[in-house]
């Protein structure tokens, strides 16, 4: 059998992206349609909780939210939290995990660019729940006659930051006429294990004594690296 250098052609392309950057699909200011593709679990709708903002670390998924292990970062959270102080929880909310949402889509117009991933807000996730489990519309991801979604995207007046409104298409659509390419972008897989960066406990403790040590200029930082050492809290982790 010859090769499949339309395959090859689209491994390539992922190499070339690093770390599943090609994957990744962002809506631009204004307006966009999507439309979710199936996945082959029946369940198009991706939960991941990630932390953010750990010095100049990239994110990287919780250990403990994913996937139920020890995270000294988790626990030196919690531990600011109880502290009580506006200082300590403002710092937590910084560094406690994130919730973020994925789905499969087509982005119309740029068919040739395949099955991206968007990421989107838990506020996003309620909107499409909402859709999914109306009547209305049954399937949104039925490959003969689902429903595309209409993305408006950016600030509203007076916001901070930019949000996601949704509308449904009135009428249902085929993802796409070409049988051949429909078969392609449903059965397109993606990995998320190689997409995103999953850490150890030892690897999390190591960037977290890193940011302890490189936040001297923070004194609350400063306070819990004293008084509440990233060794004594991940000891108390794993006595309990």
């Amino acid at each position: 059998m010859a090769l499949d250098m339309k395959k090859m052609k689209s491994k390539m392309s992922s190499l070339a992206g690093g770390n599943g950057k090609r994957w990744f699909w962002k809506p631009q200011d204004g307006e966009q349609t999507v439309r979710i593709v199936p996945d082959a679990d029946g369940d198009p709708f991706k939960e991941f909780w990630f932390h953010y903002n750990l010095g100049d670390k990239p994110g990287f998924l919780s250990p403990k939210r994913n996937f139920g292990e020890d995270c000294p970062l988790d626990t030196f959270v919690r531990k600011l939290w109880e502290d009580g102080s506006d200082e300590s929880r403002e710092l937590a909310k910084k560094l406690m995990a994130k919730q973020r949402f994925f789905s499969p889509v087509i982005v119309r117009g740029e068919e040739d660019q395949g099955v991206r991933l968007w990421g989107y807000s838990k506020t996003v996730y309620e909107k499409l729940l909402s859709l999914v489990l109306n009547p209305d519309y049954g399937d949104i991801t039925d490959p003969e006659a689902g429903t595309d979604l209409v993305l408006k995207y950016g600030k509203k007046s007076g916001a901070m930051f930019p949000s996601t409104d949704l509308e449904p298409r009135r009428h249902p659509s085929a993802l796409t006429e070409d049988k051949e390419l429909a078969k392609e972008f449903i059965n397109t897989e993606i990995d998320y294990g190689s997409i995103f960066t999953r850490k150890t406990t030892e690897e999390v403790k190591e960037m977290l004594d890193e940011y302890l040590a490189d936040s001297e200029g923070n004194e609350d930082v400063e306070k819990y690296n004293t008084e509440n050492t990233v060794d004594k809290a991940f000891n108390e982790l794993l006595a309990s």
